[in-house]
């Protein structure tokens, strides 16, 4: 599977990745962002390197209720995450060898350095509190 658009109705889909140690790599975007128009043939083609991860490219108007308060300064931005620890969330350069180099990096780390960085200051805390997906999509679902 290459990257998967979110939306109403493959929100399950998404959820059922979450677990068994399956990284999550989410690209959030805008439809009239011209920047991110242009990123996603290269987040594809990073999915296609990396079968082994579920990447979910996330219109964050059109799943506001998904997104809700995450504080989304630019485009593009990643959000990292490993069954219920999110391990990056920021703005990123829309350049594929950086994306490549912070996925890698990432997926490398053994779970009690992953769960030691995700403690390790407020910014990643609080990543921790508001920024996961699994509990985001989970609340979209009650509303």
């Amino acid at each position: 599977m290459h990257s998967l658009t979110l939306d109403t109705s493959n929100r399950d889909q998404l959820a059922a990745s979450f677990g068994g140690g399956r990284w999550i790599v989410a690209c959030l975007c805008a439809a009239w962002c011209g920047t991110c128009g242009g990123y996603r043939s290269a987040f594809e083609a990073l999915a296609a390197r990396h079968p082994d991860k579920t990447f979910v490219w996330i219109d964050i108007e059109d799943q506001a209720d998904v997104v809700g308060d995450l504080d989304v300064d630019n485009f593009p931005t990643l959000l990292l995450q490993k069954d219920d620890t999110v391990a990056f969330f920021g703005t990123m350069l829309p350049d594929a060898a950086l994306a490549e180099r912070l996925v890698q990096a990432q997926a490398e780390l053994a779970p009690e350095e992953l769960a030691r960085l995700a403690a390790s200051s407020q910014q990643r805390r609080d990543w921790q509190r508001d920024c996961n997906l699994r509990t985001l999509l989970g609340q979209a679902g009650q509303q």
